[in-house]
């Protein structure tokens, strides 16, 4: 038979072995979990932006992307030694994907309230300024001077700058239009004095098309919103931490702008070409 002393040392090994389980348990990513699952078959499922230049460019001949995402995808990858596998989508079907366990990540959305009821985001990875591309001589600087019934916006349906035309220049006479080119259109046409819009959009649109005038970034306010990284709502959430610290060491290093300055030079937006009060 045991004596007591025994049978103390014997549970006390016990309970030793039994937090040291659970202290590996709580280190190691969740059985299911993204940073397990992607370890484990060395493939991450990135949303693909078609059209979202400079986050996506996609080759039509080739099927090849490329962009500031698709750069940041591809970093990401090789930290983890995964392959990427791209599922086309959008930004709002990004995050429908997202909670379908369709995509371990979606790149450029906007952090909303209401989207942070369904998913999770990383900090941003920069800050979208917004601005107005103009028809040529229409320079405004201030939201104030849009703010005017004579002055024509067009704006994309749905869209964050719609938000942000229609409270801070709601005397305007403001004009949706479901596609971004539409938008574009009647500027160049006319039908428009101007598109309000986030800068990066604006810089390509006016580099991609000479009929159009300047893009000028709006004050007072400065309107400005977060651009971060989306991720599934799980209970672990390394994999949403991991992100978040590989977002900070690249913000530090001007890696991710490095990363967004090519991205908009796809489409021939090179540094030289971005207004000193655009802060990219």
């Amino acid at each position: 038979m045991w004596s007591r002393r025994q049978l103390a040392a014997q549970a006390a090994a016990a309970g030793g072995l039994a937090l040291a389980a659970l202290q590996a348990q709580a280190q190691a990513p969740a059985p299911g979990s993204t940073l397990e699952r992607v370890r484990r078959n060395q493939v991450l499922r990135v949303a693909a932006l078609p059209g979202e230049a400079p986050y996506f460019n996609k080759d039509i001949l080739t099927g090849t992307w490329t962009g500031m995402c698709v750069a940041m995808s591809d970093d990401i990858a090789g930290l983890l030694d995964a392959k990427i596998e791209y599922l086309e989508s959008t930004y709002g079907n990004s995050v429908l994907d997202l909670q379908a366990d369709k995509i371990d990540l979606a790149f450029a959305l906007n952090p909303t309230p209401k989207r942070a009821l369904v998913i999770d985001f990383t900090p941003p990875f920069y800050l979208h300024g917004f601005g107005m591309v103009g028809r040529k001589g229409f320079t405004p600087s201030e939201w104030g001077e849009l703010d005017k019934p004579e002055v024509r916006i067009a704006v994309e349906t749905g869209a964050t700058s719609e938000i942000a035309t229609r409270r801070f220049a709601g005397h305007a006479t403001i004009t949706g239009y479901k596609m971004r080119d539409d938008c574009v259109l009647a500027v160049q046409s006319g039908r428009a004095d101007c598109w309000t819009t986030a800068a990066n959009l604006g810089l390509t649109a006016v580099k991609k098309n000479p009929a159009l005038g300047e893009f000028r970034v709006l004050r007072k306010p400065r309107v400005q919103l977060p651009v971060c990284i989306g991720t599934r709502m799980e209970p672990d959430k390394k994999w949403r931490d991991f992100l978040s610290a590989w977002i900070a060491y690249n913000r530090g290093i001007q890696q991710i702008r490095e990363w967004l300055h090519a991205g908009l030079a796809i489409n021939g937006v090179m540094p030289g070409d971005i207004p000193a009060d655009v802060e990219l």
